[in-house]
């Protein structure tokens, strides 16, 4: 294989045992494989096994790919989509508030990612913002909206490292970018979705507040916010994605030119 795309057509079915014409053309991205159980009980299928790296399903033309946890991974499945050619790729994850606006089950709605995670430098110069595709932002607040929810706006930060609740010099840098929450995956989605013209976007699920100590995710706190608020999450991404697939000249406007 000496091509780009001879080696994504190879590796997408190798990482989630899918052929690519089992691809929908609406992409839902997650790190949690309740999140594909649930998507499966919304379109009332029958859940796929765990025989693959990326557990993978496809439902009415839209399909939910679980890539695992990590700005790398984040990288590797835009590269591996690019092998389909989505029309849409939306995000549903999870982060950590840094402004003292955010509790635990907001949704935030990512305007940009500030790229601290250092993987998506491979594809573009730092200087590059990481912005997602607005028109996939505009169906996301639609859909939020519409069921009767709300939601913040503002940048997230993207990091690379794992445990860093205890770091307070960390945690001061944080504060110091302005940015409403933080996490592993969006940065790297929105810039490694633009370098493989790929429209990228993101609705993230406040899940902790590891700026204080008593905020830090818990395995009790994080299957309280499970419970309460992440059916809502994937129905808004559903919902989304049934709101661009009906109007696809929504997307038509987008380029990519650099």
């Amino acid at each position: 294989m000496e091509t780009k795309q001879e080696i994504v057509e190879n590796w997408l079915p190798r990482y989630t045992n899918r052929s690519l014409d089992y691809f929908g053309k609406y992409i839902l991205l997650t790190n949690f494989n309740n999140y594909v159980d649930i998507f499966c009980d919304e379109f009332g299928i029958d859940h796929p096994d765990y025989n693959s790296n990326m557990r993978t399903i496809t439902a009415y033309g839209i399909t939910i790919v679980n890539f695992g946890m990590g700005s790398p991974n984040a990288a590797i499945v835009m590269d591996l989509l690019s092998a389909v050619k989505p029309r849409a790729c939306l995000f549903l994850g999870k982060c950590g508030g840094i402004s003292d606006k955010t509790q635990k089950g907001d949704f935030i709605l990512p305007i940009a990612g500030i790229r601290g995670e250092g993987t998506s430098n491979d594809y573009f110069p730092p200087e590059v913002p990481a912005l997602p595709a607005f028109m996939m932002q505009r169906a996301v607040s639609t859909a939020i909206r519409d069921l009767g929810r709300d939601y913040w706006t503002g940048t997230v930060y993207t990091t690379n490292r794992r445990v860093w609740e205890h770091d307070k010099r960390f945690k001061d840098y944080l504060r110091t970018t302005r940015a409403m929450a933080v996490d592993m995956e969006t940065a790297t989605l929105f810039t490694c979705g633009f370098a493989n013209q790929i429209p990228t976007g993101a609705l993230l699920l406040v899940s902790d507040n590891p700026m204080t100590p008593e905020g830090v995710k818990t395995a009790e706190s994080d299957s309280k916010v499970t419970r309460a608020f992440v059916r809502d999450h994937v129905r808004i991404g559903i919902e989304s994605m049934e709101m661009i697939r009906q109007d696809r000249k929504t997307l038509r406007h987008l380029r990519y030119e650099y």
